[in-house]
């Protein structure tokens, strides 16, 4: 299935979006490493540090009071070491319920029993004061210091693995944040390499076909008008292609009924043209009878626009040819310096007559030029004058002729009026004259540019136009050698 342009930047969207969530869910659950680690050290190692301190306390303060109790047998001295024992056993309680590991409680188990052990002594002791009653000091003493010795070895010992375990935690710590900075730096990079490698994508696969389409919109309007465009994908565009193939069908269709009709009008028109020609041509040379002055200028003007209109029939001709691709040519290598002379010498009657002076400068040595020199004598002749025709009296006309990058560029430049540089690339079309020489009534049949172009392009060359607006207008081809 084709995906349309909008479905295309969806689903990149789409898949953008969700490596931003997956960023964002390794960035929570490295967080939840973090919490979790954190709960451990604040609600476990921390609380198990504050009980084991508050346990010795309690111990020490028993062992005080318990000591002068049996000195002086004060009850309010046993009181005290009561609540220490209550203290003591609170805070026991408290680090059983929340020790985490199996050896946390079994240290806190021996603890326990010790504590009774101790308790039980120093009960033991007590009820034998208060009824008076001897018995061995020194040996209840030794098991009382065995058992306090007992409490607070444990006690070290839970407060040293508590210690242990938190230093361990924090290095968890250090480590998770490494590898939440790695996790995070990786996520990041390939976020940012498939979002830009999506988009880049999704990007071409508009782009391409757009640019199909764009350059083929350029070939339409230099009147290439093949029916040849393949753009399948988007639908969009695939459907654009279909309709922009028509299009140049129908109207290459109709470039073809044109060329048709200019060849049969123009095969029509020449053979009575032809008859109106000799006819006055005879009548000026007396075949029907004597012609007064007023009848003989009026004969040379209809031989003069018969001759105009054959011209132009024949340049409809010439024209109609070579867009169908039915003009002969016969290619051979030649010097094309004796041309541009030729075609020169050939213009400077009328030139002359509108005091125009035509300059010939070719460089010298020119490569051979592969070419029909009779086609492109036709194009020289046309370019001179075009030149002449739009060139004021007295003004001035110079064709050139240079070598460079492997092919002969030959210029007629002249001193005309210029033409606007929107009007440039239409110049060539045939029936245009540019708007500035329309509003100056110069007139023109606007088919001699277009020949010259349809002979150089059949050539293999290139031909366009330079002009300055009042400063005049240079006519430029170029022949591959």
């Amino acid at each position: 299935m084709k995906l349309t342009i909008f479905t295309r930047l969806v689903i990149g969207f789409l898949i953008i979006l969700a490596m931003v969530m997956a960023v964002s869910v390794s960035m929570l659950v490295e967080l939840g490493r973090f919490n979790n680690i954190t709960r451990s050290i604040m609600n476990v190692d921390n609380h198990l540090l504050e009980n084991e301190k508050k346990m010795s306390d309690a111990l020490l303060s028993q062992i005080l009071y318990e000591k002068k109790y049996l000195i002086i047998h004060d009850d309010a001295l046993y009181d005290k070491f009561l609540l220490a024992k209550l203290d003591f056993m609170k805070a026991l309680q408290a680090s059983i319920f929340i020790a985490a590991d199996d050896e946390k409680k079994k240290m806190l188990t021996t603890v326990h029993s010790s504590f009774k052990h101790y308790q039980s002594l120093f009960d033991e002791e007590v009820d034998l004061v208060r009824a008076g009653k001897s018995y061995p000091v020194e040996e209840h003493t030794q098991q009382k210091e065995k058992a306090v010795n007992s409490i607070l070895d444990e006690l070290k010992n839970i407060k040293a693995s508590s210690q242990k375990h938190t230093f361990e935690q924090i290095r968890q710590l250090e480590g998770a944040m490494a590898d939440a900075r790695q996790t995070a730096g990786l996520f990041v990079a390939a976020a940012l390499l498939l979002g830009v490698l999506i988009s880049l994508v999704i990007t071409r696969s508009i782009t391409k076909p757009l640019s199909r389409v764009i350059t083929k919109t350029r070939d339409v309007s230099n009147g290439i008008l093949k029916g040849d465009l393949k753009v399948a994908s988007p639908p969009e565009l695939g459907d654009l292609s279909k309709a922009f193939n028509m299009m140049c069908e129908k109207l290459n269709a109709l470039e073809h009924m044109k060329s048709d009709f200019y060849a049969l009008m123009s095969h029509e028109l020449r053979t009575p043209l032809t008859s109106i020609r000799e006819g006055t041509s005879l009548l000026l040379e007396g075949a029907g009878g004597q012609t007064n002055a007023s009848q003989t200028k009026l004969l040379r003007i209809i031989a003069e626009e018969s001759n105009r209109l054959i011209n132009l029939v024949n340049s409809l001709m010439d024209l109609s040819k070579m867009e169908a691709g039915m003009m002969t040519f016969d290619f051979s290598h030649q010097d094309i310096t004796p041309l541009i002379k030729k075609a020169a010498i050939e213009i400077a009657p009328l030139a002359a007559a509108k005091h125009i002076i035509i300059e010939t400068a070719p460089a010298e040595n020119l490569p051979y030029v592969k070419m029909d020199s009779e086609k492109i004598m036709q194009a020289l002749r046309n370019l001179i004058g075009n030149a002449v025709k739009f060139t004021s009296e007295g003004g001035r006309i110079r064709i050139t002729a240079s070598n460079g990058n492997s092919a002969v560029k030959v210029a007629v430049a002249d001193t005309g009026p210029g033409i606007p540089s929107e009007n440039l690339a239409m110049i060539f079309e045939k029936f245009h004259q540019a708007q500035y020489h329309r509003q100056h009534n110069i007139k023109g049949t606007g088919l001699g540019l277009a020949i010259a172009k349809q002979i150089v392009t059949a050539h293999g060359g290139t031909i366009w136009a330079e002009s300055v607006i009042g400063q005049g207008s240079s006519f430029i081809f170029s022949l591959p050698v």
